[in-house]
């Protein structure tokens, strides 16, 4: 029995690999969360960065989306979409783009366009967004999912986003890492079974000879995880 969810262990598990001082373009949703629960923990000069325009933002809740004023009112500085794209991404001043996926594939690809064929989806979805310009110019990309068959596939519908791939994948099962030009599982979070997360892979998951096991969340982070959601409700 554990005093935590599976969102809440995905959370602290995704803000634990954000680093202090690191300047992180930050998608909303589940990004959002792991980015700002980092700097209310470890990473308290960890810098924001939001495709709106935000810099240095520090948001006291969760925002609700890329244009609440809570972005721009916490931030050192707001400048136009294309300043944030032309002066601070691609000339590789972002360290961290932390993105979301409604389909992620073995090779890292991220699908947020459509699920089915494009022609005739069965769902549309918002789209590409900034997230092909993050993948390509920043330095690391970390992608945060709920681990599921249809979320974790062999192949995307629809290739919304490659770049280098991402050098991180967190969902509520484990983390996952590229080796041999697809993703690999490199921890579990405590309880989860290898079994339980290749039976949640749309593919024949590898397990990485050195699979390690998350430290559960402690106390400190499940408290400001908690005040910061509770913050936006």
């Amino acid at each position: 029995m554990t005093d935590y969810t599976p969102d809440e262990m995905m959370a602290v598990a995704a803000a634990r690999a954000l680093r202090g001082g690191t300047r992180c373009f930050v998608g909303i949703g589940l990004p959002s969360t792991a980015a700002n629960l980092a700097r209310r923990t470890h990473a308290p000069d960890l810098v924001l960065v939001y495709e709106s325009g935000a810099l240095g933002a520090k948001p006291d809740r969760l925002p609700a989306s890329i244009g609440d004023g809570i972005l721009g009112e916490t931030a050192d500085a707001v400048v136009g979409v294309a300043e944030v794209f032309n002066y601070w991404l691609q000339p590789g001043r972002i360290d961290v783009g932390f993105l979301g996926a409604a389909q992620l594939d073995r090779t890292g690809a991220v699908n947020t366009t459509v699920v089915g064929p494009y022609a005739d989806p069965k769902v549309r979805l918002p789209g590409a967004g900034g997230a092909p310009e993050i993948a390509a110019a920043c330095r690391e990309v970390f992608v945060v999912l709920r681990h599921t068959p249809r979320a974790l596939v062999d192949r995307v519908d629809f290739v919304t986003t490659r770049g280098r791939g991402p050098s991180l994948v967190v969902t509520d099962l484990g983390e996952l890492r590229p080796a041999g030009g697809e993703l690999v599982l490199t921890a579990v979070h405590p309880g989860i079974e290898v079994d339980r997360v290749r039976a949640a892979t749309g593919w024949e998951l590898r397990v990485s000879p050195d699979l390690g096991t998350t430290a559960p969340p402690s106390p400190a982070e499940l408290t400001a995880l908690r005040a910061l959601v509770a913050a936006g409700t």
